[in-house]
């Protein structure tokens, strides 16, 4: 891959496996060093203990994270059962305890039915959530009590694949397919709750984003390796990459030239959809993100402008 200027490095999506301890800035920082370049950013934020998928973007390629934020997510998770924290997660200073020795699975399996579908989710109160325009795990951590009203989720998928005692605890491995903005810790809660003995999770992995899979991710050891080597960070394409984000209008090269020159074209094409595409022309490049509005195909953001 060709090496881009210094002020306009190669852009280009890069799925990175977080490690524990780390957070999604620390993660970011340390790929603007290794891309030499300060036009780096993700979408998704994963907490400190969190490990798995940070999807990142480098130049140009941080324009496209804003229409990955959005696409359903996968994690594997860790709940404790009979024990609550301030924070609903491990990082937590502990708040309350209870013996989850008589919880059955069929409490369990119910619960989980509970949870499933379309909810009304209350986040944490440490969540980054801004209220009146503050965060609001500031105001937490400020002594106040927040109180953040239930919005509407969708857990797609919650399953338990396994279970275990920990003394007076339960401890359960899920897998959970969930929309954008659901708090994983607080299903966790929900869980505890709904059983009568509290929970928080205790670990959390995410393995996919949208099209996104952590299989085909890479540590920051190995990019940095890669770096060392005297290569450049890999990254996906911005073809590859707004196909993977976003359904596929494919580009005449007069098209491509119109949209390049900031013009609207009359749309031929049958396909609708009522949505943001990814103009690809017939080289597979992205020119531009589009919408077909009342019979024209116009862009929201031009990646390849036309030479005059």
């Amino acid at each position: 891959m060709a090496k881009g200027a210094k002020d306009e490095p190669t852009p280009g999506i890069v799925l990175v496996d977080k490690p524990a301890g780390w957070t999604s800035h620390d993660v970011v920082g340390r790929m603007r060093r290794l891309a030499g370049t300060r036009k780096v950013g993700h979408a998704g934020t994963l907490d400190p203990m969190a490990t798995g998928l940070l999807v990142i973007g480098i130049g140009k390629a941080t324009k496209l994270l804003t229409y990955v934020v959005g696409h359903d997510k996968t994690y594997t998770a860790t709940i404790r059962l009979g024990q609550s924290t301030v924070t609903d997660d491990a990082e937590g200073d502990v708040v309350a305890e209870a013996d989850a020795a008589g919880v059955t699975q069929e409490q369990i399996a119910d619960a989980v039915a509970e949870l499933t579908g379309d909810i009304q989710q209350v986040p944490s109160a440490v969540s980054a959530i801004k209220i009146n325009g503050e965060r609001a795990y500031k105001r937490v951590r400020d002594g106040e009590d927040v109180d953040i009203p239930a919005r509407p989720v969708t857990v797609h998928e919650f399953k338990v694949t396994g279970a275990r005692r920990e003394g007076p605890f339960i401890d359960l491995d899920v897998r959970v397919d969930v929309s954008s903005g659901t708090y994983v810790r607080a299903l966790a809660r929900d869980l505890g709750a709904a059983v009568g003995v509290g929970g928080h999770l205790t670990a959390l992995r995410r393995i996919s984003v949208g099209d996104f899979e952590v299989t085909d991710a890479m540590t920051l050891e190995q990019l940095g390796g890669v770096v060392d080597g005297g290569g450049e960070v890999p990254r996906l394409s911005m073809g590859s990459a707004g196909a993977d984000i976003l359904p596929v209008r494919a580009l005449t090269e007069r098209e491509a030239r119109t949209l390049g020159f900031g013009q609207q074209f009359d749309d031929t094409e049958d396909f609708k959809w009522d949505g943001p595409l990814a103009g690809l022309d017939p080289d597979g490049e992205l020119v531009a993100i589009v919408r077909q509005v009342k019979g024209r195909v116009k862009a929201e953001i031009v990646f390849k402008p036309s030479q005059s």
